[in-house]
């Protein structure tokens, strides 16, 4: 079975935005659809609007929301295979379960729940700090901000630029979309015993060109390419280095713990302040 992209939507403004995302990757890759409605709002709410509209529970939620979204999905891709689902239970423990077997996972930056960006990923981070596959996470975005600019994928080179994963991907999105590929690595250079960064052998900004090149040696030549090395502390550089970008991808290597919040600090960062879309790929332990 072919490998879907899977939506999570809830009815919000975020998740419809996020359908359209969705159904446009899923194109690209002529893969299928899916869109899944995981929440608990249906044991708390759902029974109580089903009763005032003599409806069964998951009718009002399939019409609701679920088949809002499908329709939005048809009518801007009417090629693309699309299947619903409602999977009543936490959001974030059933949507890392989708991704199991999804090619990505798109999610709107806040949900119905979001009352403010301090609570940005109360599912989104979640699920990016646990997900099996890429997850597409997309910021609110009222100004238009991001598309003004060079269309373009970011890629974030991280402390080992060995883990190819986030590399191999944004390389992949360039492609698809047929955009040049901007690999950016942040570097300080030590100015005392605390700086946040292991010291290097000779010069920072040199070591960060190397990583650099490991990053992208194995993406293909058919891929244009654009190298930056920038000074600064690493979530500032990169979303200022994600202006005007289509995509900023980054890699996370997911703590071990409980189910909370396992993102490292410059992809739970981004997150919640890049002025683009950001892909969280996770790369092997």
């Amino acid at each position: 079975m072919d490998e879907p992209v899977v939506v999570g939507v809830d009815g919000s403004a975020p998740s419809l935005r996020a359908v359209d995302w969705g159904v446009e990757e899923a194109a690209l890759r002529g893969a299928p659809l899916r869109l899944v409605y995981a929440s608990l709002w249906e044991r708390y709410e759902g029974e109580l609007i089903a009763q005032e509209l003599n409806r069964p529970v998951e009718e009002v939620m399939a019409r609701d929301v679920v088949g809002t979204a499908e329709a939005r999905a048809r009518q801007r891709r009417p090629e693309v295979e699309v299947s619903t689902d409602v999977l009543p239970g936490e959001a974030e423990y059933a949507l890392v379960r989708e991704s199991r077997s999804a090619r990505v996972v798109v999610l709107g930056s806040r949900g119905r729940g979001g009352v403010a960006e301090a609570l940005l990923g109360s599912v989104s981070l979640t699920v990016a700090g646990h997900a099996h596959c890429p997850v597409f996470v997309l910021r609110d975005d009222p100004a238009g901000e991001e598309a003004v600019g060079t269309p373009r994928i970011v890629l974030g080179v991280g402390e080992r630029p060995e883990d190819m994963a986030a590399a191999r991907f944004a390389a992949g999105e360039a492609e698809l979309r047929g955009l040049p590929l901007e690999a950016v690595r942040v570097w300080r250079r030590p100015s005392g015993l605390f700086t946040g960064h292991e010291p290097h052998d000779g010069d920072p900004e040199e070591a960060a060109g190397e990583a650099v090149a490991a990053a992208l040696r194995d993406v293909p030549e058919r891929v244009a390419t654009v190298v930056r090395t920038l000074e600064g502390h690493t979530r500032d550089a990169l979303v200022e280095a994600a202006r005007g970008a289509t995509l900023l991808v980054v890699g996370a290597r997911h703590r071990h713990g409980g189910f909370g919040l396992q993102l490292g600090r410059v992809a739970h960062g981004v997150l919640h302040r890049a002025p683009c879309p950001v892909a969280v790929v996770p790369e092997q332990a």
